[in-house]
């Protein structure tokens, strides 16, 4: 007998197949020296871009670093990918953007802990598995979208003036502009294009080397070195990781921070998932688990904001980074957060002199860096409806924000697959054979009966076009539909089916249906419109029959005489599927 409380249990006994194992303790010792060397390399990556995004999200350097050591450490622990790096990303840090206009800080942490709790209750709900629907126009058009984004976030800090007042990319880079065109700062510029050079320049001769790391250490030498103010630097650091706490959360504002909350919990879900598809793609024998993944993401963004820090996501670029220097186990991406946080205990005063310019310099050769120009034009040249999925994408991204841009691209992408999917439904006669049958016997039968085959889906992005197409049928007694090839059928379908038959007997025609498949009789009879014909003894199970009752009811209507037929041979068929329908 079933328990009363098996119900209560359930939700436990997923969330307790989410948690980690004693298999990934014994995966994590068995390369321990790989590991703990790639996780030291990431960390070296991964520290300008935490205080980068940490400054492009608004809330400042300390954001970055506390978000890439609390929820890279519980991502990493908790999380379905073995070699996914979390943390602070530039398509996050352009959902942040508005809400930190319009809500401030406490509202984006509040935000941070909802889209944790949401993300926990889609890996107990087994979501992590419909990240595969996705199409890759959709995250091509938005990964440029997000590329054009970050790269005009760091306008204001790569010319030396204040970020100004605006909540859309492009209206804060224009103000800037005319700020710097004011005032020009060009030691500003000069420090961010000559990171930026580095780093991009150095990626194609020396990939494995962490040239963001060197050139922003030069940039601080240089600034200090030269006294150089015009050189702005990140400012005051803790020298720690902040309490704890729920005080700073906006928990009266539940209600209207709900929906920046969905989005950010859509984007880390998405972004997650893509990036640890991309870490196997990268590996041979490596596979995460999406649901684990969506409850160790969840967990890191319930944590980060307690911190201090921001909502996070999988990183695609440190995790590559990470699979490249050789990591085998989830301890590189732990090695890496325990790394930043000692850099953030003991190395405080020093990072605090790193120049905003500089920092502007990493994240724009990251933009640029982000943008793959070969799977751009692959997707181009694929279709136009690749293409146009993807520029539609890209744009909205830029015009509105991530969020509706997905949500556009998924609505144009699926119009457009269903679009092609009805394209491929056929509607057409079947030719006579004549068989046994004497030429005026078969002119005869020519006249008065027609047999119609439908091939593939018929459902409501095709059946208005079959609707149109079987009433226009003229100067016949009888109309068989053979069924047997209709690959799917939807109520729509069936209704425009229904209103066909009802159309034609209006006429004075009689339908008959053959080789209707169980699937296709549940979503008729839901309908009823079998009920008129299955009363009438008009639906048959195979088209043979169906010829023998059209040929009996044009002979009582004294339409067509009796002609004997030779024994073993069909009077007249349409050339029959191998089935026999």
């Amino acid at each position: 007998m079933t328990s009363p409380f098996s119900s209560f249990r359930q939700p436990w006994v997923r969330i307790g197949s989410l948690l980690p194992g004693r298999a990934d303790l014994d995966q994590a010792l068995r390369h321990p020296r790989r590991d703990l060397l790639a996780g030291l390399t990431v960390a070296i990556v991964a520290l300008p871009l935490a205080l980068g995004f940490g400054v492009s999200s608004g809330l400042g350097a300390e954001a970055g670093l506390a978000t890439a050591v609390v929820a890279g450490a519980l991502a990493a622990l908790f999380g379905g990918s073995n070699l996914q790096v979390s943390g602070p990303t530039g398509a996050m840090t352009v959902v942040l953007v508005p809400i930190v206009g319009r809500y401030g800080p406490t509202g984006v942490f509040t935000v941070g802990l909802m889209a944790g709790v949401m993300l926990v209750a889609l890996a107990v709900l087994r979501a992590g598995r419909y990240m595969q629907y996705v199409p890759a126009p959709v995250v091509e058009g938005f990964t440029l979208g997000i590329a054009c984004v970050i790269a005009l976030q760091q306008v204001p800090n790569a010319l030396g003036v204040p970020k100004p007042e605006g909540e859309r990319a492009l209206v804060v880079t224009w103000r800037a502009i005319e700020e710097f065109a004011k005032s020009p700062n060009w030691t500003a510029v000069a420090f961010a294009v000559a990171v930026a050079a580095v780093m991009l320049i150095g990626a194609r001769r020396r990939p494995t080397v962490p040239f963001s790391i060197l050139a922003v250490i030069a940039a601080t030498i240089v600034a200090q070195a030269a006294h150089l103010h015009a050189a702005k630097p990140i400012g005051d650091l803790p020298s720690g990781l902040p309490v704890p706490s729920l005080s700073f959360l906006d928990l009266g504002s539940l209600g209207t921070l709900l929906a920046p909350a969905v989005a950010v919990a859509a984007l880390a879900a998405l972004e997650s998932l893509l990036s640890a598809s991309v870490a196997d793609g990268m590996t041979v024998g490596q596979k995460h688990d999406p649901d684990r993944e969506l409850f160790g993401q969840g967990l890191a963004n319930i944590a980060a904001p307690l911190f201090g820090g921001v909502p996070a996501t999988g990183a695609i670029a440190r995790t590559a980074v990470n699979v490249r220097t050789g990591a085998r186990s989830r301890l590189a991406a732990l090695t890496h957060a325990a790394v930043l946080a000692v850099i953030v205990f003991a190395a405080s005063p020093l990072v605090s002199k790193i120049p905003l310019a500089a920092l502007a310099g990493v994240l724009l050769a990251t933009a640029i860096r982000m943008v793959e120009v070969g799977s751009l034009r692959a997707m181009a040249k694929a279709t136009r409806s690749d293409a146009l999925i993807l520029v539609l994408t890209a744009v909205a991204t830029l015009a509105l924000d991530l969020v509706h841009a997905v949500i556009i691209g998924l609505v144009v992408a699926g119009a457009l697959a269903l679009r092609a999917v009805a394209k491929q439904a056929r509607f057409g006669q079947v030719p006579l054979d004549r068989g046994d049958h004497t030429d005026e016997e078969h002119a005869l039968l020519s006249e008065h009966i027609v047999a119609y085959r439908i091939d593939g889906p018929l459902f409501f992005a095709a059946a208005h076009r079959f609707l149109s197409e079987l009433t226009e049928v003229a100067d016949v007694r009888v109309v068989i539909l053979r069924m047997s090839r209709v690959s799917t059928m939807d109520a729509t379908g069936a209704l425009v089916l229904k209103d066909a038959v009802d159309k034609l007997k209006r006429r004075g025609i009689l339908v008959l249906l053959s080789g209707i498949r169980p699937g296709q009789r549940q979503v008729l009879d839901s309908v009823g419109a079998l009920d008129s014909l299955r009363h009438a003894g008009r639906e048959y199970a195979t088209t043979p029959e169906a010829i023998r009752g059209a040929r009996d009811h044009l002979k009582t209507a004294g339409v067509l005489s009796s002609v004997p037929a030779q024994p073993g041979k069909e009077r007249w068929a349409p050339r029959a599927t191998p089935d026999g329908r």
